[in-house]
C-alpha cells in the first residue's frame, strides 16, 4: 500500500499507473478537467487496453461538463457508462488498473484538487479489496445492486455508517480528523462520547454547532478537500465521505480503512504540520445551508422575476424568416424558460459557493 500526499505528489502516480496499464483501465468520475489524465486514458486505448469509465449523472456544478467529457471519451474509444440517479450522487473517486491496483481517492480528477487543495489517496494491491472494487464498479455500470464483501471497503449509503460509527467507537487515545464538514448528529454525539471517555479529538475542517472539548482548526493556506482520519496513531480511514448524513446516507462514497504503517505515518506526518500552522476555529459554527437548497431558492427567485418571453417569441416568430405554420401554446412557453433559467442559475450558483 502507498499514500498519495497532495499537493506535492501531484498527478504523477494516477499517469505512471494509466501509462503501465497492460489489460484494462476502470475509472469512476464525479470531476474530471485535466487535460494530461484524459490523454493518458486515450493512450491507452489507442495502445489496445480497454479503459470503462463511470460518470456521475450529475456533479452538481457542471453537468454539460460532464456531458461534453462523455462524448470526447466516447469518441475516442472509451467504453462510457452514466451512474443511475437512485442515488443523490456518485461522489467516489477510484480507479482501478488491471485488475490488480486500486486507487482510493480523496481528491478529483482536477488542477484544483490536485495541485491547490490537501488531499489524500491509497495505492492498494491487496487482492480482496480490489475485486471488491471491481465487483462495486461493475455492478453501478450495469444499475445493479451491490453487495459489500469487506469490512475494509466503505461504501456509502450500503455499509459507511456503521463501518465509521465503529472506527471511531474503538478509539483509545486520540482521533486525529480532516473533514471539511462534520455535521451528522449521530457523528458528532460519537465523537463527544469518546472525549468523554478521554479520547483527544482533534479537526482540521468545519464542525457543526458547539465544538466544547474537540479542538477544532481551520487550514490557513490551502484548500482541504481530503476526509481522512487516523485512529489511536495505528489505524487509517481515507475517503470521498464526509462525517455528514448526505455523504453517509444518500451518495455512492467509497473509501478504505487500513493498518498500513508507513500510509498512517505519512497521513500523521502531514496532519501534525497542518495542526501546528492552522488557526482556532470559532467555539461555535454555524451549519451552513445545503448547497442544493441556497441554488434552488435563488434559481426559483430568478425565474419569477422574469417577465413573458411569449410576446418577444411571437415578434420573432412574424419577423424575417419566419415559420407562420409553428403553433406554440404562450403559457407553454414561458413555463418552459422559466423552466430552464431556474436550473441554469442553480448550477452556476453551486459552482460558485463549492469555490
Amino acid at each position: 500500500m502507498k499514500l498519495i500526499s497532495q499537493p506535492g505528489d501531484s498527478v504523477a502516480p494516477l499517469l505512471n499507473a494509466i501509462d503501465k496499464a497492460k489489460s484494462s483501465v476502470a475509472i469512476a468520475i464525479f470531476r474530471f478537467a485535466h487535460q494530461g489524465l484524459e490523454q493518458a486514458l486515450v493512450s491507452a486505448v489507442r495502445r489496445g487496453v480497454p479503459v470503462s469509465a463511470l460518470i456521475a449523472h450529475t456533479n452538481g456544478s457542471d453537468p454539460e461538463g460532464l456531458r461534453k467529457l462523455e462524448l470526447r471519451l466516447i469518441a475516442a474509444g472509451i467504453k462510457v457508462a452514466r451512474t443511475d440517479g437512485s442515488l443523490a450522487r456518485y461522489h467516489s473517486k477510484y480507479l482501478i488498473i488491471d485488475g490488480k491496483q486500486l486507487f482510493v481517492l480523496a481528491f478529483n480528477y482536477t488542477h484544483q484538487d490536485i495541485n491547490q487543495s490537501r488531499s489524500f489517496g491509497l495505492i492498494i494491491k491487496n487482492s480482496r479489496l480490489v475485486c471488491e472494487a471491481l465487483k462495486l464498479f461493475e455492478a453501478d455500470v450495469m444499475r445493479q445492486p451491490y453487495k459489500p464483501g469487506s469490512s475494509s471497503l466503505v461504501v456509502s449509503p450500503l455499509n459507511a455508517r456503521k463501518q465509521l460509527s465503529a472506527f471511531l467507537n474503538a478509539a483509545k487515545k486520540d482521533l486525529s480528523i480532516y473533514d471539511p464538514r462534520i455535521s451528522d448528529p449521530a457523528m458528532i454525539r460519537l465523537l463527544r462520547e469518546r472525549v468523554k471517555a478521554g479520547v483527544t479529538v482533534r479537526v482540521i475542517g468545519r464542525l457543526n454547532g458547539n465544538h466544547g472539548d474537540i479542538a477544532v482548526r481551520h487550514l490557513k493556506t490551502l484548500r482541504l478537500h481530503t476526509r481522512s482520519i487516523v485512529r489511536d496513531g495505528k489505524v487509517l480511514f481515507l475517503g470521498s465521505q464526509s462525517l455528514r448524513e448526505h455523504e453517509l446516507d444518500r451518495r455512492r462514497e467509497l473509501g478504505v480503512i487500513c493498518r498500513d504503517r508507513a500510509a498512517v505515518a505519512g497521513v500523521m506526518k502531514v496532519f501534525e504540520e497542518d495542526w501546528a500552522g492552522a488557526k482556532p476555529a470559532p467555539q461555535k459554527e454555524v451549519e451552513q445551508r445545503p448547497l442544493t437548497k441556497i441554488a434552488k431558492k435563488v434559481g426559483r427567485a430568478v425565474s419569477e422575476e422574469l417577465p413573458s418571453v411569449a410576446p418577444i417569441l411571437e415578434s420573432v416568430l412574424e419577423g424575417p424568416g419566419s415559420v407562420p405554420e409553428l403553433q406554440v401554446a404562450k403559457e407553454d412557453i414561458d413555463i418552459a424558460v422559466r423552466h430552464a433559467v431556474k436550473h441554469a442559475v442553480k448550477a452556476v450558483i453551486e459552482q460558485a459557493i463549492e469555490k
